[in-house]
């Protein structure tokens, strides 16, 4: 960093060159590295059939693709490919939580946590290319070296002229056009593997990724996004947003103000009562934005928030994944619950197959195990109690009851893609509270913002 007279200049810079490593940008680069990662994985499973032949075992293409190897193979390709193909893998990982083969779990939370940074000079032509040669000149100082990298973009600290302290997400090059390409690759990947079924229609699903890796790889939408969240939480205690700098958004480089806060996982070191009350607003901002908001930041990756030990606040971080939620869907979620706060299972089951959560056929096909998983729901949901999300011992009840049913292949189907999005925020939110191990109590929440809001009139056709 310089002093105030002084332009950034990256050349004279020292550099930590231990996690650099430059995006593939063109589309034959990209589809050379998915080529190598295809033919080391083959290679792999080469090798690791011919032993398991002679030692007289048995083989299937799972247990041949889940070597070591392969593993870190898997590991090391997508996460130096980064956008669609690194964020393919961390929406699977957050959207499958427990459910997930072990080995693959494995794979998946490497990618969530593992992720390097473009060189300088890659970062040096972006910049350029967005801001133009003199971008420099617009800052007291620019740290090359980013604060945060993810998926599709690395995050860095500026000070502009005017002595505003500032985040600078910074696409890397390449990863808007790759996306359609990326997640058919990776797609075919998992297929390989065995983890997508072919009996499933995954069109559907690819499809709905694909249109919301392009909505967040689109930084000024993304812009316009935080800006709704700081209007609908700017009477709201306890929520910091980002204040968009416009002036230096582009599509692929996004400006807002710096704002400080450490790793919300730091939250279950505090007390139990600021833990449980910080948490518990997390769980209200979610049923506003199903019931209240209309709209839903659907990315629950923890990285997306940010804890502040000084005042108890709660950043919020990423609004590249917002989306409206379906007055359908905010519906039939109404109906679910508030049938679920009475104790009336059968409203429960009626409620679910009508908003498309599950299909007829497998009510009739398996209702004891549907009336079992239902009654573990209403449980767990209706005490009127602190719900201790550490205490997950009822998720292994119900993993067995839909493993059982996952085996009728006649009951397979995917629900409505609008809905994927919305328990991806659910299941996402409630993983964060068991790893801060936090006790709320759930039914006191959902009845307040159920009771001061009304449903949604039905989306225009």
């Amino acid at each position: 960093m310089s002093d105030d007279d002084s332009i950034p200049d990256f050349d004279r810079l020292p550099e930590d060159r231990s996690r650099q490593r430059a995006v593939p940008a063109g589309r034959i680069a990209r589809l050379g590295t998915f080529g190598r990662l295809v033919g080391g994985v083959a290679g792999g499973m080469v090798a690791e059939g011919a032993r398991r032949l002679a030692s007289g075992e048995g083989i299937n293409p799972r247990d041949l693709i889940l070597t070591p190897g392969n593993v870190q193979r898997l590991t090391d390709r997508l996460s130096h490919l980064r956008g669609a193909a690194m964020k393919m893998g961390q929406m699977i990982s957050l959207d499958a939580g427990d459910f997930l083969p072990e080995e693959l779990s494995k794979i998946l939370a490497t990618l969530r946590d593992q992720a390097n940074f473009m060189p300088t000079k890659q970062l040096d032509q972006v910049l350029r290319s967005e801001w133009g040669p003199d971008w420099r000149k617009q800052f007291r100082w620019f740290n090359p070296r980013p604060i945060a990298a993810a998926s599709i973009g690395q995050v860095h600290k500026a000070l502009t002229r005017d002595g505003e302290e500032l985040a600078i997400k910074v696409q890397y090059p390449g990863v808007a056009k790759s996306i359609d390409s990326d997640v058919d690759n990776v797609m075919t990947l998992l297929k390989i593997a065995g983890f997508a079924p072919p009996e499933l229609e995954m069109d559907k699903l690819m499809a709905a990724a694909k249109q919301q890796l392009h909505e967040e790889a689109d930084y000024q939408r993304e812009g316009a996004q935080m800006e709704l969240y700081r209007t609908k939480l700017a009477d709201t205690p306890g929520f910091v947003v980002p204040r968009l700098h416009a002036g230096l958004t582009r599509g692929s480089i996004l400006a807002m103000s710096f704002e400080e806060g450490v790793s919300i996982e730091e939250l279950g070191k505090e007390s139990p009562e600021r833990r449980d009350a910080v948490f518990a607003r997390l769980i209200r901002l979610v049923t506003r934005e199903l019931f209240d908001f209309g709209v839903m930041q659907t990315d629950p990756n923890f990285a997306n928030f940010r804890y502040r030990r000084e005042t108890g606040e709660i950043v919020l971080l990423d609004f590249g994944a917002c989306r409206p939620v379906d007055p359908a869907v905010a519906n039939g979620y109404r109906k679910m619950l508030q049938a679920g706060l009475e104790g009336n299972a059968a409203d429960v089951l009626k409620a679910t197959i009508e908003a498309g959560f599950m299909m007829p056929i497998v009510a009739e096909k398996h209702p004891d195990r549907v009336n079992r998983m239902i009654d573990i729901v209403i449980n767990e949901m209706r005490a009127d109690a602190p719900f201790d999300f550490g205490d997950r011992a009822f998720i292994p009840l119900l993993r067995e009851e839909g493993y059982a049913i996952a085996q009728d292949k006649d009951t397979w189907a995917f629900p409505p893609i609008e809905t994927l999005f919305v328990q991806r925020k659910v299941s996402g939110t409630a993983l964060l509270g068991a790893r801060l191990k936090a006790k709320v109590n759930i039914r006191r929440i959902v009845e307040e913002v159920l009771a001061s809001t009304t449903p949604r009139p039905a989306a225009a056709a």
